[in-house]
């Protein structure tokens, strides 16, 4: 640690609180007795919980420093294992390449609320990483346990209704992400019995969703987001619906970030509802298109000079108007804006693909939604215009939604299409929207 005096303001203990956290995690490393090590592993949890902020980044900045595998080390037993490639001498190389902060973390587990613990901590290390790259190594040693702890043999998939605890309601509220629960009346329902609500739950965190998806049991394929949102919509019998459709999914834990939980989600609430509701024939989404507005931006100037120049210019000037975007939501002067952005966006979503460096169209989709259905082993079906007439909806997407479905039998066959093809596969007429789109930039390459 740094070697300076403290000095004497208001952040003169942080050094001092950082040091003696340091020095607790130590100690519980070098333990050795179950007992002891679960004892110093409480002692040395609560010291790192109560860091503030500057302590905490001053504490991360040593475990980046200090509890990293020694270098000479491990060449010693890596030239070792390449003269004569013994299970010991492999051994001997795991053991010295393993950073001894993971022995910290699985250590720190131990003790009652650890595994929250590590999960804020990762939220913190994840939160300053563009200001402190040299952190890397410890996110990188923190989502391998994790990834480790939160796979699907510990985690427990749970109905959220009306009555679940009202611990668990208010963190829904708190964290809804794609459509904010505007309060109580909103919450009880989205629980009613045409609506259903899914979690994924891990029994060190009990009270926190790790993620959850909100469906909707309808007679047909939405097209539109507001009437499922309505609270003062009419609740049908479940047992009539013959479609669920999928119109919200909320990672609750930034700590989190990178275990996927979605796909697995997805699949088993399909496999539940159609064992609950026999008469469920259709699984699909009403999905944001949150990149859609920021690529169109990107193509303007292309598109104004394209084959529909004139319209385009207009258009580009309608949207930079908020006073249009109402004319749109209630279907008034919308037929031109429709025409254009409709088949732009089924061009975003089947053909605009993000950079590879493996040649033309095999990276995967712009579109972080698109990815995350599609990788999960959903089609594209379908574009809803004014899908989403909320302000958000028509600041990112021009109010446009698209519908993935989920066909339970093709979903393994999607997905090994989309994984080692980079295919997007679509309807036909998603296709021919696409196509248009193409036209519409003078181009037919994605």
């Amino acid at each position: 640690m740094d070697a300076t005096p403290p000095r004497r303001s208001s952040a003169a203990g942080r050094p001092r609180a950082a040091s003696d956290a340091l020095a607790r995690c130590r100690a519980l490393i070098r333990e050795r007795g179950e007992a002891s090590s679960a004892a110093a592993a409480i002692v040395a949890l609560d010291a790192v919980r109560a860091l503030d902020a500057a302590a905490r980044d001053a504490f991360i900045d040593a475990l980046a420093r200090d509890f990293s595998p020694d270098p000479a080390a491990v060449l010693a037993a890596a030239q070792a294992y390449h003269a004569d490639a013994t299970p010991q001498h492999l051994q001997r190389l795991q053991d010295v390449a393993e950073p001894a902060r993971q022995e910290l973390f699985r250590r720190l587990n131990m003790a009652p609320g650890g595994t929250a613990a590590l999960v804020a901590l990762r939220t913190h290390v994840l939160d300053r990483l563009p200001r402190k790259p040299q952190w890397r190594a410890v996110d990188a040693d923190l989502l391998h346990l994790l990834r480790s702890w939160f796979n699907r043999g510990f985690l427990e998939l749970r109905r959220i209704e009306w009555r679940t605890s009202a611990i668990v309601l208010e963190k829904l509220i708190a964290y809804e992400a794609v459509h904010a629960i505007a309060g109580w009346d909103d919450l009880r329902r989205r629980l009613q019995a045409d609506r259903r609500c899914f979690g994924f739950f891990h029994r060190q965190l009990p009270d926190e969703p790790l993620i959850f998806i909100e469906v909707a049991l309808t007679r047909t394929m939405s097209s539109r987001v507001q009437p499922l949102l309505d609270v003062r919509a009419p609740i049908a019998a479940d047992d009539a619906a013959n479609c669920a459709m999928f119109y919200s999914i909320t990672n609750c834990q930034e700590g989190l970030r990178g275990i996927s939980f979605g796909n697995l989600l997805i699949k088993q609430v399909a496999q539940d509802l159609r064992a609950e509701l026999p008469r469920l024939r259709r699984f699909a989404t009403l999905s944001p298109i949150p990149g859609f507005r920021d690529w169109l931006d990107g193509h303007r100037e292309k598109l104004q000079h394209g084959p529909r120049g004139a319209e385009m210019r207009a258009l580009f000037a309608r949207l930079e108007d908020p006073m249009s975007h109402g004319e749109w939501a209630r279907g008034e002067s919308g037929s031109v804006a429709e025409a254009l952005l409709t088949p732009l966006c089924a061009y975003y979503l089947a053909r605009a693909r993000r950079s590879s460096g493996r040649g033309e169209g095999a990276g995967e989709p712009l579109d972080p939604v698109a990815r995350f259905h599609l990788s999960n082993g959903a089609v594209l079906e379908r574009l809803d215009w004014l899908g989403d007439t909320s302000p958000a909806g028509m600041r990112r997407s021009c109010g446009l939604m698209v519908n993935y479905v989920y066909r339970l039998a093709e979903v393994e066959h999607n997905h090994e299409m989309y994984v080692n093809k980079r295919r997007v596969l679509a309807s036909k007429h998603a296709e021919q929207q696409a196509a248009l789109g193409a036209e519409l930039l003078g181009t037919q390459q994605g």
